[in-house]
Parts: structure tokens; sequence; C-alpha cells
């Protein structure tokens, strides 16, 4: 089913207007149309956790439902980085980069900088796939094996790589192993 079959019982698509657009629907006018605007932004953020710190992480289904709210509906592809402590504890969320509809690039200098500055031990990168695919590309895998190396030779664990989509979520590590 395409993407609009398999959301048509779904509001989803109401974040995505902008108040122009419901300003356009009969009965709505501007301030109506900011609410709903408002609304919406609302809606967001209560998938969110109003503190993740100390959150511990066992699998990536626990990292998945931290992130998963925020990250399941963004138009662009965005990177964040988990930074953990040695109990899995997380210590820091933090928004890597911003790409495109399907791609997103960072280089492992502006990934592991933060985690030095903390001297944390583990990592886990997240990214998104607006398109809903699950399967990580080939430059997906790559990146996550260049990341990898770079973060073994500072003595950082990295722990996962993991795609959310609406649909779901999947571990790159896994796939990787499954190659």
């Amino acid at each position: 089913p395409t993407y609009k079959e398999k959301n048509k019982n779904n509001l989803n698509f109401l974040r995505e207007k902008s108040i122009e657009e419901f300003m356009q629907i009969k009965g709505i006018g501007k301030v109506k149309a900011i609410q709903l605007k408002a609304l919406c932004e609302f809606a967001s953020r209560m998938n969110k956790p109003l503190d993740y710190r100390k959150i511990k992480i066992q699998s990536p289904k626990d990292i998945v439902k931290v992130l998963q709210g925020e990250m399941k509906y963004l138009k662009t592809e965005q990177l964040k980085l988990v930074i953990l402590n040695n109990s899995n504890e997380i210590l820091k969320i933090q928004n890597i980069t911003e790409g495109n509809t399907n791609m997103v690039a960072a280089d492992a200098k502006n990934i592991l900088c933060e985690v030095i500055k903390m001297q944390a031990p583990k990592i886990i990168l997240i990214h998104n796939h607006p398109s809903g695919n699950l399967n990580p590309s080939q430059s997906d895998i790559t990146f996550t094996k260049k990341i990898k190396n770079a973060s073994e030779i500072l003595g950082i664990q990295m722990l996962d790589h993991i795609i959310i989509t609406d649909n779901g979520y999947t571990s790159i590590f896994y796939e990787m192993n499954k190659i």
C-alpha cells in the first residue's frame, strides 16, 4: 500500500499543514488556524519524555520509546546521538545534523566531539527514514562501520545505530550481523 492509503485513517497529516492551509478550510479563520497548529505541536510534544536522563537502555526498544514519538513524522532525515554512562543510562541526547528526505551526512569528528568532552563510555546513533523504509541503505551501513571504528579507536563503545520510521524501527547492527 502507498503511504497515503496506509495513513488514510490517521490524523498525522495535520501536523504538516501550515496556518494558511488551515485557513483555506471553510469556517476556519486565522485564530482557529493558529490554535490548530498549536494543538498539533502540543500533541507532538506529548510524545517526548520530560526528562530522559537516567533512563536505562537495555535494548534498542528502550531508546526507540524515548525518541520515536519525536522522530517518526519528521519530513527530513535527522541524526541524533545518545550518550550513555557505564550503566547504560542516558546522559545526553544530542542533535547532530539534519539532511534531506533521503540522506543525512556527518563525520566522526562532529559525532564524537561531545562524547570525548563528557568522557562518556558508550553511544547509540539514531536516525529516521521519512520514506517509511526500515531497511538500511548501503551508505547507512558504511557510515555505521566508519563511526564504530572511530569510536573503538577512542575507547568509546558504540552499542547500536537505529533507524526509526512511522512503521517501527530497525537495528543496523542487527542487519550488519546478518550480512
